[in-house]
């Protein structure tokens, strides 16, 4: 099953769900999607499943990503090749619990996973309970490998307390290399997202570490708002970023990472009363504009007519302009994360 996200790998097109293989996809000249089939990227290993946030290097064109599992090794980390071809998995034996890995960062150099509160306990299922539980005295931690490890033993972890990512952002080096900057969504009321997600606070945060010491320089909040599914421009994957663009359902906000404050907000845009909106996308006028330079698109359905459109933003606009509106002949439901293609890409596919 691939419900959650969609990816362009390699120049092929896939749907994704971290609990399966990806399911290569192709869309047709007249929009339909038809399913090719599951896709192991000719690994020599066993592979049956993918995280559905695997990050694309902009420069390489080199995938990475992870999976999860609830018996050791609990998190394996591996990356797939410009050329689609998957190399040597990196597996992680120093997670001692199985967390919920729903995401991860990535810089030019490492990759940053996040051990955090929420665990799968298959044996809870024999007690006739949930398997996903949540730990309340764990102290959750970031792990940091280098990215072209070859086994885990220059991955160190520090604790984080309170840090349960639920999306990460970017991350990136500072110009010393010495500094590691995650931003990241945190899923601060961890206690709720079982039972009461509904009461969940999701906090957008940035968090400095210090490669030669080993820990937390500083953490803080990004903006008081319950802000989560951020887009960047992807061509910034990696790199450091000053602009973000995070949802809050019922409309964006638009975020300059630059600024010494604990809300970070410049622009934003409401959506009418009734409506709610899926993860947007960021889309560059070209490769060679600004980092906040393009559009933000995304759907938007509103409950009370019952109809969908397709909104198109201005991303440099401090009221995040509507520049076109399309109404579509169906409803779009609600999904989790999407993606833009453009139609050189697609005419490739």
């Amino acid at each position: 099953m691939a419900n959650t996200s969609v990816a362009l790998i390699s120049g092929k097109l896939y749907a994704l769900g971290e609990s399966d293989l990806p399911y290569e996809i192709e869309v047709t000249s007249d929009g339909d999607i038809i399913t090719i089939g599951r896709h192991d990227f000719h690994s020599s290993e066993p592979f049956l499943s993918m995280t559905a946030h695997p990050k694309i290097d902009p420069d390489t064109g080199e995938t990475l990503a992870f999976r999860f599992h609830v018996v050791p090794p609990r998190l394996t980390f591996f990356r797939i090749g410009s050329d689609g071809r998957k190399g040597p998995d990196v597996p992680v034996f120093s997670m001692k619990s199985t967390a919920l890995i729903h995401d991860f960062a990535v810089t030019k150099n490492y990759a940053i996973f996040n051990d955090g509160q929420m665990v799968i306990s298959p044996l809870e299922l024999l007690r006739g309970r949930p398997p996903m539980t949540v730990d309340p005295v764990k102290v959750p931690r970031l792990g940091v490998i280098d990215r072209y490890a070859e086994d885990e033993s220059g991955m160190w972890w520090i604790d984080v307390p309170g840090f349960n990512m639920s999306h990460s952002v970017n991350a990136w080096e500072e110009d010393d290399g010495e500094t590691i900057v995650v931003v990241a969504s945190n899923l601060s009321s961890v206690e709720l997202a079982l039972e009461r997600l509904d009461l969940a606070q999701l906090t957008l945060e940035e968090i400095r570490i210090s490669v030669k010491a080993k820990k937390v320089i500083t953490r803080h909040p990004l903006s008081s708002k319950v802000l989560d599914m951020a887009v960047i421009n992807p061509a910034y994957a990696g790199r450091r970023t000053v602009v973000a663009t995070p949802m809050l359902i019922v409309g964006l906000v638009k975020l300059d990472l630059s600024l010494s404050s604990d809300d970070c907000v410049v622009a934003s845009r409401m959506y009418e009363p009734g409506c709610t909106g899926n993860e947007p996308f960021f889309v560059p006028n070209n490769a060679a504009a600004d980092e906040d330079d393009g559009f933000l698109v995304t759907y938007v359905h509103d409950e009370i007519t019952k109809e969908s459109k397709f909104l198109i933003m201005d991303a440099k606009s401090p009221t995040l302009e509507i520049v076109a509106a399309v109404k579509l002949p169906r409803r779009v439901p609600t999904g989790f994360h999407g993606l833009f293609v453009s139609e050189s890409h697609l005419e490739k596919l």
